[in-house]
């Protein structure tokens, strides 16, 4: 790599209450990883990820986005999975190779078969319902995540380590929390996600605590 490039802070293209984003934010902060943010208001004019200029950003026209090391990065766990590979500690995949697999089907799980069924853009979709759709979806991945993580979790989702898997439930959860849903049926991740939040790395990444949280939700 070229020194000057390792040297340059990240640029993280996100948005406060994206939960993609945040999991960016969180695996930043517990690498202590310094990083610049460029917001991308997704509903401000229409949603300023549609323009012409972040299309060039990222062809999907969806947050986050890092530029690092002289390249642009998208998809929150390729982003995650390259900061972990090229700043290995403090380390986010557990060293035994099935714990790591645990820690891939649940951040599977929430990132492919819970997240983009109720983020913005479908939602936006959806209409009137658009609550007791994303109260469905969120409910049926839950459903399956807490016996998985009744199985593997430790302190934390998999054993006593902070891994990705944590850092992919943490934002699902705040989601669940917007859209109403009961998370007495989920103890597990109900106390997971308990612990979690008393961390420094996720509560500084907190949607809350963010340079462009309006002024009315921040903490």
């Amino acid at each position: 790599m070229n020194t000057m490039e390792t040297q340059a802070k990240p640029v993280l293209y996100g948005y406060y209450r994206s939960s993609c984003s945040w999991r960016v934010r969180i695996a930043f902060a517990l690498k202590g990883i310094e990083y610049e943010q460029k917001p991308v208001n997704l509903i401000k004019d229409g949603g300023q990820q549609l323009t012409d200029q972040f299309k060039a950003i990222n062809p999907m026209q969806q947050v986050p986005a890092v530029a690092i090391d002289g390249v642009t990065l998208s998809q929150s766990l390729a982003i995650i999975q390259y900061i972990e590979e090229t700043r290995p500690q403090p380390r986010l995949l557990p060293a035994d190779p099935k714990q790591r697999a645990h820690v891939r089907i649940i951040c599977d799980i929430i990132a492919s078969g819970i997240q983009p069924l109720q983020n913005l853009y479908v939602i936006q979709k959806i209409g009137a319902e658009k609550a007791q759709w994303a109260q469905h979806f969120i409910n049926r991945g839950f459903e399956a995540l807490e016996p998985i993580l009744k199985q593997t979790a430790g302190k934390y989702c998999v054993g006593d380590e902070i891994s990705m898997a944590d850092i992919c439930l943490v934002p699902q959860v705040y989601n669940a929390e917007r859209f109403k849903v009961d998370m007495s049926q989920f103890p597990t991740i109900r106390r997971l996600n308990q612990t979690l939040g008393e961390i420094d790395a996720f509560k500084a990444s907190h949607p809350s605590h963010q340079p462009d949280t309006p002024d009315d939700l921040q903490a």
